[in-house]
């Protein structure tokens, strides 16, 4: 009975009140009629709390996410079933399920005959505008009667989960040799001699240690050779996302990281339908998501799933400890480095590795200069010293674009050959 009464509006307490006044009235005045008038006034409003407070028993809803990923930018559609478990009959019923600002406006639905166990469908859009993993709901109901007397609210269907994927970009091609992890150096063997095991070799190049000099290719050749360690062969692409916060800029969905988050996922997508096994790692070198080769849809649903929960990095410089790609070829997505970030990424890559980096202008991102940042070409510079191919980019340029340039950046005038995203 507290509980009914505790859904009273101020409308049901104003008439209880003037029933209880009347009442009193009655008594004093001995007046028979207008203590009947009293009683029917101090019980109307009674009588509709507990009908309504049973309807808002029997009510049920669920709630349907078509579909379970959104991608930034893109069209969602949210279901709610509502339905009546009770013989009771439900007054007017207010829907209102709760939505974060990023996916659009507060849906409120008002249902005024509510079939018997029959589903009502409702439904509402959602466009999201930032990439995350958003929480949708609860999903409350308020009954009300007719009379406006009382109201009760309940909380129907808990929060769901919304994940909000970055886009995704349709891209064509492949790098000539992609995926064959170790560069073209690591296929070339000589006979040493009868009963001597194959040794690896390659010409001497400027830097290579001269304890590694293979003396007896050397003097066939009349050349210095060096022997090339045995490494591991590791098939496939690593792609490595810089995501340090105080390396990019820009806010919401233009900030540089968004669109280095675009790129990576479009890559590896796009690789791993080209039947490679890619692996995601951060800008130390941590696995994100390893997609095996020839995976199938429900995989593609986990690697932007770990794309959409990525959060920007507090570190301020690379540090990966040890080669991120474990043999495999490496496609780094950089923001601002330093130097010390830029030996850090060379010196753990065997100059044989295939190596490839895109680098973002930072700077254009947060409104500054339109000339490639001085800073921006230095680093590109070192990279190209130590064997790398770099795509430098700006935010006018496409993704489709850049993949397009880093293609042929690994050989120029290579023909794309044709793949989907």
């Amino acid at each position: 009975m507290f509980r009914s009464l505790s859904g009273l509006t101020t409308r049901g307490r104003c008439l209880l009140a003037a029933g209880i006044a009347a009442g009193l009235c009655a008594a004093v005045l001995n007046e028979r009629d207008l203590l009947r008038v009293a009683a029917f006034v101090f019980a109307l409003p009674l009588c509709v709390a507990l009908l309504a407070s049973a309807s808002r028993t029997a009510l049920s809803a669920s709630r349907s996410l078509l579909p379970e990923r959104v991608p930034v930018g893109g069209q969602g559609e949210i279901q709610l079933d509502l339905w009546r478990t009770g013989h009771m009959p439900a007054g007017e019923v207010l829907l209102e399920d709760e939505l974060p600002y990023t996916l659009g406006s507060r849906p409120r639905f008002v249902v005024e005959r509510l079939p018997h166990r029959r589903p009502v469908p409702l439904r509402y859009p959602v466009q999201p505008t930032l990439r995350g993993i958003h929480r949708i709901g609860p999903l409350r109901a308020t009954v009300t009667d007719p009379f406006g007397l009382c109201e009760f609210e309940r909380e129907l269907v808990p929060h769901s989960r919304l994940v909000v994927v970055p886009r995704v970009t349709t891209l064509w091609g492949l790098p000539r040799g992609a995926g064959i992890g170790s560069g073209d150096d690591s296929s070339i063997r000589l006979h040493a001699g009868q009963g001597q095991t194959d040794v690896v070799v390659r010409q001497y190049r400027q830097g290579d240690d001269l304890r590694k000099v293979h003396w007896r290719s050397t003097a066939r050749r009349d050349e210095l050779m060096v022997r090339v360690e045995e490494r591991p062969w590791h098939g496939g692409t690593t792609v490595l996302l810089d995501r340090r916060a105080s390396a990019h800029h820009g806010t919401g969905t233009q900030s540089s990281l968004e669109w280095a988050i675009e790129l990576a996922a479009s890559m590896c997508l796009h690789l791993n339908r080209s039947g490679q096994r890619v692996r995601l790692v951060d800008e130390h070198g941590r696995l994100l998501s390893d997609a095996p080769e020839e995976s199938g849809p429900g995989h593609a649903g986990i690697v932007l799933d770990s794309f959409a929960a990525l959060q920007p990095g507090h570190e301020r410089d690379v540090v990966v400890g040890a080669d991120p790609a474990q043999g495999q070829e490496l496609i780094a997505v950089l923001a601002t480095l330093g130097t010390e970030s830029v030996h850090e990424l060379t010196r753990h890559r065997a100059r044989g590795s295939r190596n490839l980096a895109v680098l973002l202008d930072t700077a254009a991102w947060a409104g500054g200069p339109q000339e490639t940042d001085v800073a921006v070409a230095e680093t590109a510079a070192l990279l190209r010293a130590a064997g790398w191919g770099v795509v430098v980019v700006t935010p006018e340029r496409s993704v489709a674009d850049v993949w397009a340039e880093l293609c042929r950046t690994t050989a120029s005038g290579a023909s794309l050959i044709g793949g989907t995203a």
